[in-house]
């Protein structure tokens, strides 16, 4: 029997396979570390202000908008559509990014991705409808290395194409688009999911409730009955939602931990977005060698590193996780202020290799403490929620300090706002984290429970992110 024929008949490991590649091939962006260059450079020719004060907010607009809408539709068409329309509008994303020129077409542009990185919550959550529950921590591995992998071999392979074989910018867009295809291509041996998350059927009401005595995910796993497309189906869909969001908040902890959640990581997204804009300010990619991709290879590295040493570290996370929360949040506030502040672009390099490893590292602790203890369900809603909360809090820092229609600071100015903001949250987690590690150093703490399963979010952007979560 062929190595493929294998893989089809072990029930897990062929859509884990498969799903790997496309989601290695879909990240192996090696144009985006480029873009910001490649935009306000000739082959664009847009101004540094426009793309600052008028490109990027329309994506954080779109995004939000876009988010919850598809959170519902990917789990209402069982994943495998909604992650072959990504694939598809990857391939629009950078047909317009190698042919379309103007303002206009560059705006459409940014609605467009806005669709792409809303989707990235079906690659997540697709896995899960299709294999067994205890195969789950293997498969969720395998899909967030293909995604590191992706990401960091398209970085270095785009900095390798820039430094050493002076590429063009347009050919490393030309290059990416070949291999979006690709993942499009590798989206359709995906098979299709016989059941939802949510929209189970008329019966998925009492199997909720049967399978909520009978331990996590239990009976609900199990395909249903008729109507999927149903009123009734709706309305239990509905149902299941709101049951899901109070179990997920019914814990002051769980709240705690998804309140940094929303807070970093609208800070994170913002520095994420804007980051090529400081490095150009710094020194100018018109004039000057500029190593963005080796840089992001880098970030990647490290906060895969830093996020897998939390698997290896003994630390009672429940006391003196919220005060880790607070410490290294205030060495990422610190980075920022360096980036802001500094004329050097090697230290601002550093600078944003330490912020990112921070946020990988402390996104890594509130993932586990909040996934512990949910049930899949739970789990999906309750990332999804966190996710819309930091766009949302996101959308106000950029309609506020970036957007030409208020503000619209430069970029030192806009990095020194973005430093005092992690400089808050910092100060909030300190003071709540000594709180909780005096009030719990004495108390023993409860065991995880063998069905648990740690999740490590790279991407900000997504509802596993969540991801993600960057």
């Amino acid at each position: 029997m062929s190595l493929w024929a294998r893989l089809k008949s072990s029930g897990w490991a062929y859509p884990t396979a498969v799903l790997s590649l496309y989601g290695f091939f879909a990240n192996c962006r090696i144009a985006e570390p480029f873009l910001t260059p490649y935009l306000i450079g000739p082959h664009k020719n847009i101004s540094e202000e426009v793309v600052t004060n008028y490109l990027f907010p329309i994506w954080t607009y779109s995004y939000l908008a876009f988010l919850f809408p598809v959170f519902l539709l990917t789990d209402f068409l069982r994943y495998k559509l909604v992650i072959m329309l990504q694939g598809l509008f990857l391939i629009i994303n950078y047909i317009l990014l190698c042919f379309a020129v103007g303002l206009p077409a560059m705006t459409f542009l940014q609605v467009n991705y806005a669709v792409v990185t809303s989707t990235e919550v079906a690659y997540f959550s697709y896995i899960y409808s299709v294999i067994p529950f205890e195969n789950y921590q293997r498969a969720t591995g395998y899909l967030r290395s293909a995604v590191l992998a992706g990401y960091t071999f398209g970085a270095s392979l785009g900095q390798v194409l820039v430094s050493l074989a002076g590429v063009d910018y347009f050919v490393i867009n030309a290059i990416t688009l070949g291999i979006v295809i690709t993942a499009f291509l590798i989206s359709f041996w995906l098979p299709m999911p016989q059941r939802s998350m949510f929209f189970k059927g008329k019966k998925a009401a009492a199997v909720h409730s049967q399978s909520q005595q009978e331990g996590p995910l239990g009976e609900a796993r199990r395909p249903e009955d008729t109507g999927w497309c149903s009123r009734e189906n709706v309305a239990t869909a509905g149902y299941l939602l709101w049951q899901s969001f109070r179990e997920s908040y019914s814990s002051r902890h769980i709240i705690c931990w998804s309140l940094w959640w929303a807070l970093a990581t609208a800070g994170y997204i913002q520095v994420f977005n804007y980051i090529q804009l400081m490095w150009d300010h710094i020194e100018p990619s018109a004039t000057s060698s500029i190593y963005n991709g080796g840089v992001e290879s880098v970030c990647s590295l490290a906060g895969a590193a830093a996020a897998i040493a939390v698997g290896h570290v003994k630390v009672t996370w429940a006391v003196w996780g919220e005060l880790a929360l607070g410490l290294f949040s205030a060495v990422g506030a610190g980075a920022v202020f360096l980036m802001a502040l500094t004329s050097s672009i090697w230290v601002c390099y550093a600078s944003y290799v330490i912020f990112k490893s921070c946020y990988m590292l402390l996104i890594t602790i509130t993932v586990f403490q909040i996934a512990s203890n949910l049930s899949m369900e739970c789990y999906a809603l309750t990332f999804g929620i966190n996710t819309f909360a930091a766009l949302s809090l996101q959308t106000i820092i950029t309609v506020t300090v970036v957007d030409e229609a208020a503000l619209g600071l430069d970029i030192v100015t806009q990095f020194i706002i973005y430093g005092s903001y992690y400089a808050v949250i910092s100060m909030l987690f300190l003071m709540r984290g000594t709180y909780t590690a005096c009030v719990n150093r004495h108390r023993p703490v409860q065991k995880v429970n063998k069905k648990q399963v740690l999740f490590i979010s790279e991407r900000p952007s997504a509802l596993y992110n969540y991801h993600y979560k960057n």
